[in-house]
């Protein structure tokens, strides 16, 4: 997915700058950048992360940048932040969100004298630079701005820094978040995709920006430059999986809202295992909301390898990605021999981890695996966001079962009755899961509970990738 931050002080930020996008880690691990603007312009690093963490990657940046505004990213895909000349002056860019539209906006820029794009490896363009060139189309950055976020399908967030000061745009729908944060003294302001990311920094939470809402930060203050709309459909795997525990989002704690998540799947259940388990690290919450609710026993029975592991994300090869997360798994056999379990993971989207996980289970001892997703079964690749891995729906669990069961053609009236936790074709789709993943049992979050759990008004989340609704 990907994560940004910048800062605005009195004084060199260089380290906030630093500190704050490696608290982004979470959210990407192919590509990082950082660029600072002082006495001597603007400055510019970029690396690759996928082989070493943000931290080690940039230490030598850090003695060599400075500067009293800056910008960072942790980005999942393309390299950025990218430094743009135009009309509109220089500036550098950073975004998170995905483009469903690249050939009709390159058509737009290719139109009004836009020439050319540099391609990145296998002929992709780069996001950021095509938004970019959608900035450039118009006399001035807030309006350019705009008329990105109008024309894009998809969503985009973004983040721009002028000699000046620094421009920050929640995408048009709010599916993606953004903070400001100041200093109690007021001599620094920054703005991050995390809630928590700047706080041990010596900032405090100044307030979430709304969908579609456009702010201008430099040394006098910050200022709403665009309103912010009304209508909000931010996305609701931020709390279950993609959020760091300690983030808040709308106002509701992440943490929070997995431990309700874990308490209404235990609401619903009717197994008695001897002990409770998450999937670690982000099935962890949800799995003490079950304990704390059921009263079955929390336990570890096996343990993720933090020293040379320590980044949730995985290598883009299947068959690495299957290997590595074999190998951060490391049991605790007194916890798992002759031990009736139920473990809770954050989703299945191919299964292949999960299944390998549950023999990993059963080869240490277990006499049963009964396994909880905290959400619904992912049904659609998303639209919106890059959440996953998966290039093609097919490559989710849910679509393969259903194509066994129904044949090719796979209308959007079959779907729906998958996706209702009711339905006959709901149960059996997840009887076949079950029975291909080897688990004793399997039930998932409903929707309506975990819409529940997160407890804003639903017509303010996106539910796309389980229900298919827009």
């Amino acid at each position: 997915m990907g994560g940004f931050f910048g800062a605005v002080s009195d004084e060199n930020c260089i380290y906030d700058v630093f500190y704050g996008t490696d608290y982004h880690s979470h959210l990407g691990t192919r590509r990082a950048g950082m660029v600072m603007y002082g006495e001597k312009g603007f400055n510019r690093a970029i690396h690759n992360i996928e082989n070493s963490p943000f931290r080690t990657k940039f230490a030598d940046d850090v003695n060599s940048m400075s500067g009293n505004m800056g910008i960072g990213c942790i980005s999942d895909y393309e390299p950025q932040p990218l430094m743009v000349r135009s009309h509109l002056g220089t500036y550098a860019i950073t975004t998170v969100g995905k483009i469903n539209n690249t050939d009709e906006l390159l058509d737009i820029v290719y139109k009004n004298g836009h020439t050319h794009f540099l391609e990145m490896s296998g002929g992709d363009i780069n996001a950021t630079e095509l938004v970019a060139a959608l900035i450039n189309q118009q006399d001035s950055i807030v309006d350019g701005i705009r008329f990105a976020q109008e024309k894009i399908n998809g969503s985009m967030t973004l983040m721009l820094m002028t000699a000046k000061g620094i421009y920050a745009a929640r995408d048009r729908l709010g599916r993606t978040p953004v903070f400001l944060g100041k200093k109690e003294d007021g001599s620094g302001r920054c703005i991050s995709s995390e809630s928590f990311a700047y706080l041990n920094l010596g900032y405090v939470h100044d307030r979430e920006l709304g969908p579609a809402e456009i702010v201008y930060v430099d040394r006098e203050g910050e200022q709403t430059v665009s309103p912010p709309q009304k209508k909000m459909k931010i996305c609701s795997f931020l709390w279950v999986y993609y959020g760091y525990p300690c983030s808040s989002y709308e106002g509701v704690a992440v943490e929070q809202m997995r431990y309700n998540c874990g308490a209404m799947l235990a609401m619903r259940d009717d197994v008695r295992p001897d002990l409770v388990a998450g999937v670690p690290d982000s099935g962890t919450a949800h799995a003490i909301g079950y304990s704390n609710f059921s009263k079955i026993p929390f336990a570890r029975p096996f343990i993720k390898y933090t020293p040379t592991w320590p980044r949730s994300f995985m290598p883009v090869n299947q068959s690495q990605r299957n290997r590595i997360a074999k190998m951060k798994l490391i049991p605790v056999e007194r916890l798992i021999k002759d031990k009736r379990l139920l473990m809770i993971d954050d989703s299945i989207v191919r299964g292949t981890q999960l299944r390998e996980t549950t023999e990993f289970l059963y080869n240490s001892g277990a006499k049963e695996v009964h396994i909880r997703p905290a959400c619904p079964p992912l049904l659609y690749g998303c639209k919106y966001l890059n959440f996953s891995r998966s290039t093609s729906e097919m490559e989710l669990i849910t679509r393969r079962v259903i194509v066994q069961r129904e044949g090719e053609n796979i209308t959007d009236e079959i779907l729906k009755r998958y996706s209702d936790p009711d339905s006959t074709e709901y149960k059996e789709m997840l009887e076949d899961i079950r029975k291909a993943l080897n688990f004793t049992s399997l039930r998932y979050h409903r929707l309506d509970d975990m819409i529940e759990s997160i407890g804003i008004d639903p017509e303010c989340l996106c539910t796309y990738c389980w229900s298919g609704k827009e």
